[in-house]
């Protein structure tokens, strides 16, 4: 085996990885929307096309008679005008209602929605809720969502926090329940503390049946990729677990239940049960692309309240960014549904966690440009494992030295595969060459590269961070557009793609220079269509990967030049395999079943030819 084969190898590896990641998931989330397309299809298909306007009509005006009968003691509270609350801190804004007195939407200052330029809004639909639901008479109840609570009211709180109260009273004016929202400084997690007074009255068999709705809106320019990177996390039993939208539609859970939360690829919200949920469910859909909706979810959550004349659920709601550094903090596994490496790729979440995020964070502390941070971290990452990269080039120095005795091997044993191979492994042998050299570093890049992939993908910093042409180095750089869209490439043509993929292909062409002359034509040629790929599988990746792959293949190939030029003697490697070859040799004992099986084979070999 030689230096250009293994190379091969490795190079192969990495693109039946990559086809397999990128393949899987689009499958995956191809599948899924064309199922929920066919249903979506079908039941508009069923439907009649009626009166919409006068529906509306009619579905608002029994809504609001169902509502009125339903209240009970709470009637006072079942019609009102919705007020609304807003209270601000360093990171966000947060609008209360006091129909439900819960959050009517969350405004994060420091990020702007790619689609308007303007703050980006978690929980902004009429789709949102946190509800659950209450006795307010003898066989009948109401959900807290449809039931207008006191105008709140803001106090302050210790250190700095602020407070949001909402009442609501029975018919007699006794304040049965207070949600009592705390907004502390800089911070993006709210608490809130509901408030019973005779729990045992207002709720069945002590449980609060509590339902969360959210509605994921589009935040991205992609919104496709958008949905590959949306997941549901939780933590049940004390345990992290997550599932991407597009691979499944619900979970149930049988135990406890700290928290469920939607991961909106650099946006968060997380509803947290300080006591713990004791049990319940959340399903999702994804609705159509041109609705600018990523998911919608629901979940149907049980909390064990404990008798008494008062009782106090304690929760907490996080609206903000998917950020690691900020979501460790919580210490609660939040962090834990950031992808730095998931799944497959679990493996390389400790890459990520002890190398990646440490180096790429005290970089962003001294350079404000993330395009030169990404720069310098390439630049670490190659010193890391430059002591790999000179064994690889002094492997391929050695090879090239043998490309002569290479070369009357072949013209000596011609066809026969078998001898020639038995032969190139005694040359490798004698001479203190290992034919796998040179293959080490590009199997090592394999689990960087996923690491970077992850990083870059869930990274919330490079989230509209600008450089060069890219305008998002989050996001696809999109220079040069085509108008149509071709299969497999898309509708545009990433720049730093095309500089990837270039680099890529001199690395080849270099390499395959440094190489014994290689007679397989697919094993010739291999090298050069490999870059190719790169094409069509970086074009729609984030740009910050194109441009570290960029940056990685200049110092691959500056590297390559001042190693082999000025550092690597050929004439001392030459002086030093003749040395080796006059040393004797042992070999181990995979060497030795190795050339066992060869000579066998070659036995075999001679045998069918004689028959």
């Amino acid at each position: 085996m030689n230096f250009d084969r293994n190379t091969i190898i490795g190079f192969g590896l990495l693109a039946v990885l990559f086809f397999f990641y990128f393949y899987y998931n689009n499958l995956q989330q191809g599948e899924h929307q064309k199922q929920q397309a066919r249903q979506d299809s079908i039941a508009n298909a069923m439907k009649p096309k009626p009166d919409t306007a006068a529906l509306r009509r009619d579905s608002l005006l029994a809504d609001s008679q169902r509502h009125v009968t339903s209240a009970g003691m709470f009637l006072n509270a079942a019609q009102g005008s919705e007020q609304l609350v807003t209270v601000e801190n360093e990171v966000f804004k947060i609008v209360f209602t006091n129909k439900g007195g819960q959050p009517k939407y969350v405004e994060l200052k420091k990020f702007k929605n790619a689609l308007d330029s303007q703050h980006v809004k978690l929980a902004a639909t009429d789709f949102n809720k946190i509800s659950y639901a209450i006795n307010t008479a003898a066989n009948q109840s109401a959900q807290t969502a449809d039931l207008y609570f006191s105008n709140g009211r803001v106090t302050p709180g210790p250190d700095g926090a602020q407070l949001v109260t909402f009442e609501l009273k029975r018919g007699d004016s006794v304040n049965a329940i207070t949600h009592q929202f705390i907004i502390y400084p800089k911070d993006y997690k709210v608490d809130l503390n509901i408030n019973l007074s005779q729990p045992g009255s207002l709720l069945s068999q002590g449980t609060m049946n509590m339902v969360w709705q959210y509605d994921a809106a589009q935040q991205e320019s992609d919104i496709e990729f958008e949905k590959q990177n949306t997941q549901i996390g939780y933590m049940e039993d004390g345990n992290f677990d997550y599932h991407t939208i597009s691979r499944k539609d619900h979970v149930n859970f049988e135990k406890s239940v700290n928290w469920i939360g939607v991961r909106q690829r650099f946006f968060n919200t997380f509803l947290v049960a300080k006591d713990n949920f004791t049990g319940g469910k959340i399903s999702w859909t994804i609705p159509p692309d041109a609705s600018k909706e990523v998911v919608k979810s629901t979940a149907n959550m049980q909390l064990k309240v404990p008798a008494g004349n008062t009782a106090t659920v304690p929760m907490s709601i996080f609206y903000g960014p998917s950020d690691y550094n900020i979501l460790k903090k919580y210490d609660n596994g939040f962090s834990k549904l950031v992808n730095l490496g998931q799944g497959m790729y679990a493996f390389v979440r400790p890459l990520n966690q002890y190398v990646i995020v440490p180096v790429f964070d005290f970089f962003k502390s001294i350079v404000s440009n993330f395009g030169l941070v990404i720069a310098l971290l390439t630049l670490v990452i190659r010193l890391l494992i430059s002591p790999l990269t000179y064994k690889s080039y002094l492997s391929g120095a050695k090879m090239k030295a043998l490309r002569p005795e290479i070369a009357t091997l072949k013209e000596k044993f011609g066809g026969d595969q078998q001898a020639m191979s038995m032969e190139q492994m005694k040359l490798f042998r004698e001479a203190g060459v290992n034919p796998l050299g040179g293959c080490i570093p590009a199997l090592f890049q394999i689990p960087i590269f996923f690491a970077l992939y992850s990083f870059f993908n869930a990274s919330v910093d490079l989230r509209g961070a600008d450089f060069l042409w890219a305008g998002d180095l989050s996001a696809f750089d999109d220079p040069i557009k085509f108008g149509i869209h071709i299969p497999l490439l898309g509708s545009h043509l990433s720049l730093f793609t095309i500089t990837a993929t270039l680099t890529s292909l001199l690395i080849s062409i270099y390499s395959m220079s440094m190489s014994p002359d290689q007679s397989n034509p697919m094993m010739k040629y291999m090298p050069y269509i490999f870059p190719v790929f790169l094409l069509f599988i970086f074009n729609r990746l984030p740009s910050a990967l194109t441009w570290y792959y960029t940056v990685s293949n200049l110092i691959t190939l500056a590297l390559q030049f001042v190693i082999q030029t000025y550092i690597i003697d050929h004439d001392k490697i030459l002086a030093k395999i003749q040395e080796n070859r006059k040393k004797p040799k042992t070999q181990s004992k995979w060497q030795e079943r190795l050339q066992q099986m060869q000579e066998q084979q070659k036995q075999m070999q001679d045998q069918r030819k004689k028959k």
